[in-house]
């Protein structure tokens, strides 16, 4: 209770620029550094995601199934060709990119999206990888497919540790909880043989590290690393600590903060902070229970969790270690101060600037954001810049 009181406050302390203001108001102020917002490239199709290949490319995916080439500061009009098909209805598409971690040498990208079932009847989370070379994509493979069907909530955020290992958060596919204790922990979600609400944990070519803390259990997909999510959308690792922090969208309210261990539950249905939609009734049995971890930080109201960065740049000297969060409903960056384990303030920026759907460090040490505005017109990859330390 004591750190969400210190977040609000820190919060409520600078009023944000409303993004009206936008285009009106050059400089915009926060607690620690004064900074601009600076369109890099509009005419986007709903961008996802964002990455930068050593030549300075930026990549972007869009929604509804292409990738995208920032070069010199200009959107190339081709996407890029050999991206596979994905079911781009709901919250499916194009979603997540990342670099191998020695992308130089391999030129492997690995992205994650919606594939249809074969059936027909909707689609799961998958990843593939494939060679980046000549501005198209080549050899590309599956390396990864969730066990799961739902209607919505694919999670497919990537990451890569200091040790090369692949992470990837899958959703608990909207599968709606209800009933008592015992009705909650039969959810998926609670389930280890689907990928229901997971973080998987695998080689960089899709095999499963013999390491992981379910292999070699009973009913166990050996791929899981933690389990008990939502829909976590946001996720980062600091290769300095191995920490690895992860957002999830909560339902109406109750989204998180985590901090990610080895074989961990994380309670989704059982406790958390929200309550069901519209009717605002109690879902949780409550908000801790033995053998599940709470979360490190939460929002009531929710901010729609998207995108997660942790700031190592020199830019923003006074923000290097903090953690930065999007937010589509909240439409909002949520900048959040760390010490160890621990939140100890938050800082609301930009609010009102549109829907945040991720947020990534530039190889320049600026601050990226990409702006998901769905419902028609083109979308912006932002950047803020900073004006001046406080």
């Amino acid at each position: 209770m004591r750190r969400n009181l210190l977040s609000l406050t820190a919060a409520l302390a600078l009023a944000p620029v409303p993004a009206a203001q936008l285009d009106a108001q050059e400089l915009y102020r926060s607690a620690l550094h004064d900074y601009r917002v600076v369109t890099v490239v509009d005419g986007l199709v709903r961008p996802w995601s964002m990455a930068w290949t050593p030549e300075g490319d930026m990549l972007v995916t869009e929604k509804p199934g292409r990738l995208r080439i920032v070069r010199n500061g200009k959107l190339l009009p081709d996407p890029v060709p050999g991206v596979p098909a994905v079911d781009d209805r709901g919250q499916g598409g194009l979603l997540d990119v990342v670099l191998h971690p020695d992308f130089e040498n391999n030129r492997l990208i690995y992205l994650s999206f919606s594939k249809p079932y074969e059936d027909g009847q909707g689609a799961h989370t998958a990843v593939v990888r494939g060679r980046f070379e000549n501005d198209a994509l080549t050899d590309v493979e599956e390396i990864w497919a969730a066990v799961a069907r739902g209607r919505g909530h694919y999670g497919s955020r990537l990451a890569f540790d200091a040790d090369g290992y692949l992470y990837i958060t899958a959703g608990d596919r909207q599968v709606m909880p209800s009933g008592g204790l015992e009705d909650l922990m039969a959810h998926p979600a609670q389930d280890l043989s689907n990928h229901h609400g997971v973080i998987v944990r695998l080689h960089d070519d899709g095999r499963v590290p013999a390491d992981n803390p379910f292999v070699g259990r009973d009913g166990a997909l050996p791929d899981i690393y933690s389990y008990g999510h939502r829909n976590a959308q946001g996720l980062v690792i600091d290769h300095a600590t191995g920490r690895i922090w992860a957002t999830e969208h909560g339902p109406q309210g109750g989204d998180e903060l985590n901090l990610i261990l080895p074989g961990g539950n994380y309670g989704w249905p059982v406790i958390g902070y929200g309550v069901n939609y519209g009717e605002g009734t109690p879902i949780h049995v409550g908000v801790r229970r033995e053998g599940m971890e709470s979360p490190v930080h939460f929002w009531v109201p929710s901010i729609a969790a998207s995108g997660l960065m942790l700031y190592t740049g020199d830019r923003f000297p006074s923000w290097r270690g903090n953690l930065f969060a999007g937010g589509l409903s909240g439409e909002q960056v949520a900048r959040l101060t760390l010490d160890g384990d621990y939140v100890v303030s938050e800082e609301t920026l930009v609010q009102g600037i549109g829907r945040v759907r991720d947020v990534r460090q530039g190889p320049d040490g600026y601050i990226y954001l990409a702006i998901d505005r769905r419902r028609g017109g083109t979308s912006p990859i932002l950047r803020l810049e900073p004006a001046g330390a406080r």
